[in-house]
């Protein structure tokens, strides 16, 4: 087995013996594809790696999942056979953890057939360890955020009298195909004016008009990790209140990701950019937590809010998305990804926060 998941097994391996657990198994695709490198999207069929405390693997298919070769042990069985019955016969006695995704139709009949077993949420020993992006891992979202912030400046650029939201987002789809992604990070939000103080609208037919906000919310996937970017503009004219509420995010932002580094809460983190937006008296428009941890998902486990005590550590990617919705009147939100470092962080998008109005 290649270094890099000899190393990532280790780390999962670390964390069971802290936290007392002899076996966990895996059953979260993306989980399985990291720590062994085999893609596999099993649909609503059983895909499994048990990891052992000691480093041991076996994984469990389908037969006709096209696995290739590996040197990881492997138990197969085909649609017919008993799921429960497969498994359990390689569970120990003791305590086996099982990850957040796991099916309630294979885990309550594995359940059953391991009465010795204790069961348990284990995907922290996972998450943990993805949680810390390796070199590799940094390179590979680097390169997903260039491209979100190529396709961001070509969107822009495509903005013009008479679009709809739907037709952003399909020009989107279209820049990104261009770059060879894999696909979308989520679906993209493009919201206009009212809509804007929506965090989370959905394109539809509205039409721009002078004097909207825009709000842009993209992200792609390339070569399996994920992007994730935001950025509000204004069409032809924004007046004093939408500037005001357009400096406070951005001071927000550029605060909080100025604390970033590592050994610092996420919860203070968060507080930066929450109590500038409440010292300018928005504070009940900022309505979520300030960010979230991206990887292969563009929200893995771990956030940026105000009840997450856990310290930053090198390697840690996550958001910084400061927002002021003001239902009927406007919505602002900016977002970047940022890389913690020892003494700082990386931030990886690169498109301008400075207040722009398009269509001059």
């Amino acid at each position: 087995m290649d270094r890099l998941y000899v190393d990532r097994i280790g780390g999962v391996c670390d964390r069971m013996k802290a936290q007392g657990i002899g076996q966990l198994m895996v059953t979260d695709y993306l989980s399985i594809y990291y720590l062994t490198g085999m893609e596999v999207h099993p649909g609503e069929r059983f895909w499994g790696l048990l990891v052992g405390d000691d480093g041991s693997l076996r994984l469990f298919a389908n037969r006709l999942f096209n696995i290739g070769e590996t040197d990881i042990s492997v138990t197969f069985f085909d649609d017919s056979d008993d799921i429960a019955g497969v498994v359990s016969a390689h569970i120990r006695k003791g305590r086996l953890g099982v990850d957040k995704t796991m099916a309630s139709r294979f885990l309550l009949p594995i359940m059953e057939a391991c009465r010795d077993t204790s069961f348990e949420l284990g995907s922290d020993c996972v998450d943990d360890v993805r949680a810390i992006k390796d070199d590799e891992e940094k390179e590979l979202m680097r390169r997903a955020s260039r491209i979100n912030d190529a396709c961001m400046e070509k969107l822009a650029a495509f903005i013009h009298e008479g679009v709809t939201e739907k037709e952003c987002a399909a020009y989107l789809d279209g820049c990104y195909a261009e770059y060879g992604c894999d696909g979308l990070s989520f679906p993209s939000i493009v919201s206009f004016g009212e809509n804007a103080a929506d965090p989370h609208h959905h394109p539809d037919d509205t039409v721009l008009k002078e004097g909207d906000c825009i709000v842009i919310d993209i992200g792609c996937i390339k070569d399996h990790y994920c992007s994730d970017m935001t950025r509000t503009y204004f069409w032809k004219k924004a007046d004093p209140e939408q500037i005001k509420v357009y400096e406070t995010v951005k001071e927000a932002n550029e605060r909080a990701e100025a604390l970033v580094k590592a050994g610092i809460r996420l919860c203070d983190i968060d507080a930066a950019a929450r109590d500038h937006i409440s010292s300018a008296g928005y504070g009940e428009y900022f309505t979520h937590r300030l960010g979230h941890f991206i990887g292969m998902e563009d929200h893995e486990k771990g956030d940026v809010s105000s009840v997450n005590t856990k310290e930053t550590k090198a390697g840690m990617i996550f958001s910084i998305e400061p927002g002021i919705y003001l239902p009927g009147q406007v919505g602002v939100r900016i977002e970047d990804l940022v890389i913690v470092t020892e003494e700082g962080c990386e931030i990886l998008n690169h498109v301008s926060k400075e207040l722009c109005i398009l269509g001059n």
